[in-house]
């Protein structure tokens, strides 16, 4: 199943991006740290064209501490790239901020010149929360479920430092299937756009990889990692769902009140510090995604010429036709 939601406030979020951008310094980009490549727009790319960035890793306290750093060096290795990790909770955040963005655009700075910087990401990413605790107020609306935020905000920082707030925002079409799954199962898609026993099943999938002895403490399943690697996802899920108690009349397993559980559950942490990919597995995903889109834009294309071959030739007969006629 393909995982794409891009509601209407969305294509407004695209617009107003795409008009302030002129007058932006600086992008800071608000990621995931659970998933950090996967949570990078590739639509705020292009709207922000060659700006430079500031990559922030949020909620780097429910990420793997191991596999933080990997991210970290991975973004900071790009050009007008700066990455930082943060927890949207630590109090006094907004000086790291502001002076990471001074160093990407040291040029600007002072009443007469002062700094214009546009703050981005996925829903559900802790925008807002870290707004909140940046200005000390509660400027913007927070709660655990996508789209929240609609409108833009300016905030002021610093006497010569300005920040501009958007809505959360996805890109119209997700190419990569796994970054999908991941989206879905940190609550970036609304709930309508995917199902909760498909996306707990590829998030099992992957946590019996890479996390079997968080799943052993989480859901006390009695077994080594390798015995819970080697069950199938269903029969994981199952297993997880008798042991939470997710059982209906007749001794049946409710699947879907165990799968809303297993995301409940990585959502807020309670698994454990968790990073769903590393910088090699998202470019391996990223690079069969391009084939995949290469190769359905010449089936596209294909498809496009046949029909404009049957017009051609429709077109000509009917000529032929009529010449005979007259």
């Amino acid at each position: 199943m393909a995982i794409q939601w891009f509601p209407g406030h969305m294509h407004s979020t695209r617009k107003a991006i795409g008009e302030r951008i002129k007058d932006i310094d600086v992008v800071i980009e608000l990621l995931d740290a659970r998933l950090p490549g996967s949570s990078a727009n590739p639509l705020l790319a292009e709207l922000t064209g060659h700006r430079p960035t500031l990559k922030v890793l949020n909620k780097q306290d429910t990420a793997d501490a191991a596999r933080t750093p990997l991210w970290l060096d991975w973004y900071n290795a790009r050009p007008d790239t700066r990455a930082i990790a943060l927890d949207a909770s630590e109090t006094a955040p907004a000086r790291r901020l502001i002076d990471a963005c001074r160093q990407l655009a040291p040029q600007r700075g002072g009443m007469a010149k002062p700094m214009r910087v546009l703050i981005c990401g996925i829903p559900n990413v802790g925008k807002s929360t870290l707004i909140n605790t940046i200005t000390g107020k509660t400027q913007a609306k927070t709660g655990d479920e996508a789209g929240i935020t609609k409108l833009e905000q300016r905030i002021v920082l610093d006497d010569d430092f300005y920040l501009w707030d958007t809505p959360g925002m996805l890109w119209p079409r997700i190419t990569i299937p796994e970054s999908g799954y991941k989206l879905a199962a940190s609550g970036a898609v609304g709930r309508n756009a995917y199902d909760e026993e498909e996306v707990a099943l590829e998030l099992l999938a992957y946590l019996q990889r890479h996390y079997a002895p968080l799943l052993d403490a989480r859901y006390r399943l009695g077994l080594d990692a390798d015995a819970i690697a080697a069950l199938h996802d269903d029969e994981l899920l199952t297993a997880i769902a008798r042991k939470r108690g997710a059982v209906m009349s007749g001794g049946r397993v409710n699947l879907q009140k165990a799968a809303e559980l297993v995301m409940t559950d990585f959502r807020g942490a309670v698994l454990g510090r968790i990073t769903l990919e590393t910088p090699p597995e998202f470019e391996a995903w990223s690079a069969a995604a391009e084939v995949q889109e290469a190769a359905r834009a010449a089936r596209k294309a294909e498809r496009e010429s046949r029909r404009k071959g049957g017009r051609s030739a429709a077109g000509g007969v009917s000529g032929d036709g009529d010449g005979e006629g007259s």
